[in-house]
């Protein structure tokens, strides 16, 4: 499938499924290539050919959805993002958790792809928090839709790429090399759990005492969805916890109950009542 009659078959494809071109613009060629691939196993010739099989399969809408994830990650990712979290902002939830008479800090990555952002901010808290905070641990619960990320981040072993953000000692103190991969060791996978997740359902159980939801609601969803999932995720957050989202992302103009607790790093923190 050409590019051109690709990027018109998703022009067409995402309002419907509640996702915006604006969003994939930039990463539109790593969707063609599933797109291209779909039509050959369907053997099918083009984008109108697939546009009628949607209309006459309806069922295949799910199939177009899955085709639609983006899976973009790495450790560390965005490293301003992290630095400010090890140095700020979970220092000072650590601190509402001891103020609350509360054990553990939780936490939930939402969209985590193969894992490298939770296990991130497990690394976060062994380097720079621990020490401080004896008394208070971590419990991170990271969530996805696809099934294979998953499976990959529960392996938790992964190419030499995918760490070159991470601080050497890091790098050398929390992995293994094997074969040509890094595998994280259990001391710092404990504090991770995974499960499949839509993140247009609602939340896993909460509350949570920060929320990273990074490059994806409010990169790729529609204006309405967007909405829909800010609501949700305020719902799932302690009063004071943290949101975290992408570098490039924002929250709604609309959307209430949130102030910018550092505007250049995208984190913002849950008001309590008025």
């Amino acid at each position: 499938m050409r590019s051109d009659e690709c990027s018109e078959l998703l022009k067409w494809m995402l309002p419907i499924l509640k996702l915006r071109w604006a969003g994939f613009r930039r990463v539109h060629k790593q969707v063609c290539k599933r797109l291209t691939r779909r039509l050959s196993e369907l053997e099918l010739q083009d984008a109108y050919d697939y546009r009628q099989y949607l209309a006459a399969h309806p069922e295949e809408w799910a199939v177009a959805g899955s085709l639609c994830t983006i899976t973009i990650s790495r450790f560390y990712r965005d490293k301003a993002v992290f630095d400010f979290l090890g140095t700020t902002v979970l220092p000072q939830l650590g601190a509402q958790v001891l103020a609350a008479t509360r054990s553990t800090l939780l936490a939930w990555s939402a969209g985590c792809a193969s894992g490298e952002e939770p296990y991130s901010l497990s690394l976060v808290w062994a380097f720079e928090i621990q020490q401080g905070l004896p008394r208070v641990g971590l419990d991170v619960i990271g969530t996805d839709i696809d099934d294979e990320l998953l499976k990959r981040a529960d392996e938790s072993c992964y190419p030499s790429g995918c760490l070159r953000d991470l601080p050497v000692e890091w790098r050398t103190t929390a992995f293994d090399e094997l074969a040509e991969v890094y595998c994280l060791r259990e001391e710092y996978k404990r504090r991770v759990r995974f499960r499949k997740h839509d993140i247009r359902g609602e939340p896993p159980n909460g509350p949570f005492d920060i929320v990273l939801c990074r490059n994806l609601v409010f990169t790729y969803f529609d204006e309405a969805m967007q909405m829909v999932t800010a609501e949700k995720l305020h719902r799932a957050l302690r009063e004071g916890g943290a949101l975290v989202l992408g570098r490039h992302e924002h929250l709604p103009p609309e959307v209430a109950g949130f102030a910018e607790w550092s505007a250049g790093h995208r984190v913002y923190r849950k008001l309590g009542p008025s």
